[in-house]
């Protein structure tokens, strides 16, 4: 019996009295993944990334284990209820423009101590000063940096359009501006590096852009390096108890770790382990959070239809953003109907030793967001569910 069929085996015994649809986290995949992530750390804190995981009962659980501090949260009503629920250290990775959540945030000492709020334009405090409730209370703040790539005199840009802070004198500027405005304090500064963290430098079947991918990130590194470093100085030269400066991501926490001027790492994606994170040299992880649609179809041989599995992930459209049917081993998607709404095909010589009723596991795309389908998740240990918890879904939170 390979790995995969003796998983799909726990899987299934583990299941037996639960219908499909159905998710689950393996734990013991969970805790070797969440190790995996602070040995690649090498001592620096990790920062979990919120939208990756989704489920309180699992930030709870990686929280609490050493090499781990503090919550990377992606909208400010999401920080909030964090924050009412214990989480004393919530980085609001984006900027906000939820007034009746600022309003919130500045009315209560127990929040505005806990979460940080995302900055790069002084029109960002605007908003907060004009939704502001109490004028003695402090908001802490982080400046993010534009962490691209930019050749050819800006003409080429290799990354994501995030923040419109590139160089020290600009990160420097609006740190002045934090400084002297009354109510806020600066306390962090964060870069998040996508094009090296989230994208996969080994394409399975494309040797030529995989090459092509690990030279634009090894540029990528080097120009950020050298480059946070200063806007770290030139900050800190305004701010010289700035608490933090964060970056980093799954596929680059090595990377970032390893920088002097980096104190913590975010990270989240690495600890499920969707299919986006199998193309990586650097690391490999184990899967951990799965899905099974029941068959309930068998058109015919090499057939079998099972129900829904068309959950896409956000980002670009193409094959890689699908759930990908992964036990059995030996099933595909019909070229013509792909994942469906209601029912998907599949197709392989795996189909005929499947039965009516028979689950089929799937791995989804992007960390979280399969949290957004099922208000559940079924924790495995071994062969058994030793524990069902809510997703964010499942406590009626949906952030977005």
């Amino acid at each position: 019996m390979t790995p995969r069929a003796a998983d799909r085996a726990r899987y299934d015994r583990a299941t037996a009295h639960l219908d499909a649809p159905v998710a689950i986290v393996d734990l013991e995949a969970f805790d070797a993944n969440a190790d995996d992530l602070v040995r690649r750390a090498a001592g620096k804190p990790i920062r979990v990334a919120s939208k990756s995981v989704r489920c309180r009962a699992l930030l709870e659980r990686v929280l609490a284990r050493p090499g781990f501090a503090g919550i990377m949260s992606f909208t400010l009503a999401e920080s909030l209820w964090l924050a009412r629920a214990g989480f004393e250290d919530v980085l609001l990775a984006y900027p906000s423009a939820d007034r009746t959540a600022f309003a919130e945030l500045t009315s209560d000492p127990k929040l505005a101590a806990a979460v940080t709020v995302m900055v790069d334009d002084p029109a960002q405090l605007d908003l907060v000063d004009a939704a502001r409730e109490r004028q003695d209370l402090e908001v802490r703040v982080c400046l993010e940096l534009d962490t691209s790539l930019q050749l050819f005199g800006g003409r080429v840009r290799v990354g994501a359009r995030r923040s419109p802070l590139r160089t020290p004198a600009q990160l420097a500027d609006l740190a002045r501006s934090v400084a002297r405005r009354p109510g806020f304090r600066l306390v962090g500064l964060m870069a998040y590096e996508g094009h090296v963290a989230g994208v996969g430098d080994a394409v399975a079947g494309r040797p030529v852009r995989s090459r092509a991918i690990r030279l634009m990130q090894s540029a990528a590194r080097k120009e950020l390096a050298a480059r946070r470093a200063e806007v770290v100085r030139a900050v800190r030269a305004v701010a010289p108890d700035l608490e933090f400066v964060n970056g980093g991501g799954t596929g680059s926490v090595q990377h970032t770790a390893a920088e002097a001027a980096v104190t913590e790492i975010a990270a989240g994606s690495g600890l499920y382990v969707p299919r986006l994170f199998d193309n990586y040299t650097s690391f490999s992880g184990r899967p951990a959070a799965l899905f099974a649609q029941p068959v309930v179809r068998r058109p015919g041989v090499g057939v079998v239809t099972v129900l829904g599995g068309g959950y896409p992930a956000s980002g670009a459209p193409g094959t890689d953003r699908l759930p990908v049917p992964y036990l059995p081993e030996g099933l595909g998607y019909d070229g013509q109907e792909g994942a469906g709404e209601v029912q998907t095909p599949l197709l392989g010589s795996a189909a005929d030793d499947l039965l009516i009723g028979d689950k089929v596991w799937f791995r989804h795309a992007k960390a979280g967001e399969l949290c957004e389908r099922f208000e559940e998740l079924q924790l495995v240990e071994g062969d058994r569910v030793t524990a069902t918890v809510p997703t964010y879904r499942g406590e009626g939170r949906t952030f977005l």
